[in-house]
């Protein structure tokens, strides 16, 4: 799969599509993580990146693109909080999962602050 570099947050039921998404909450402000660099990689492979719009939203994989096997989303939160007053305690956030079923929709959110996160399968 070719890489490629995808924003958005429409919903799968308006484009009909397979997807792969993301959203990154940052719980220390109180809103969405914007400008958050997202990695995607299958197979030891890089197959998407991204860059979280201002809703903190964005689409990694669409279509026919998604298979099953297992993922790693990497995402550059050291850089988001890079900003702080103090060297940030995160680099990078490594999330591995796996996809059962490529034809159903799967939405990995980040749920994260300077000195920690979390994550689940979204809908």
């Amino acid at each position: 799969m070719p890489p490629a570099s995808r924003n958005g947050s429409k919903t799968a039921a308006a484009t009909n599509m397979t997807r792969l998404t993301t959203h990154v909450l940052d719980t220390a402000q109180g809103r969405p993580a914007a400008g958050v660099r997202v990695a995607l990689h299958f197979g030891g492979e890089a197959v998407a990146q991204a860059t979280t719009n201002a809703d903190g939203r964005a689409v990694l994989l669409e279509a026919d693109s998604l298979r099953t096997g297992i993922y790693e989303l990497t995402f550059s939160v050291g850089e988001y909080f890079q900003a702080s007053a103090e060297p940030p305690f995160l680099g990078d956030v490594v999330v591995r999962f796996g996809v059962a079923d490529a034809a159903a929709d799967y939405h990995v959110p980040l749920l994260v602050s300077p000195y920690g996160y979390s994550t689940y399968r979204g809908s």
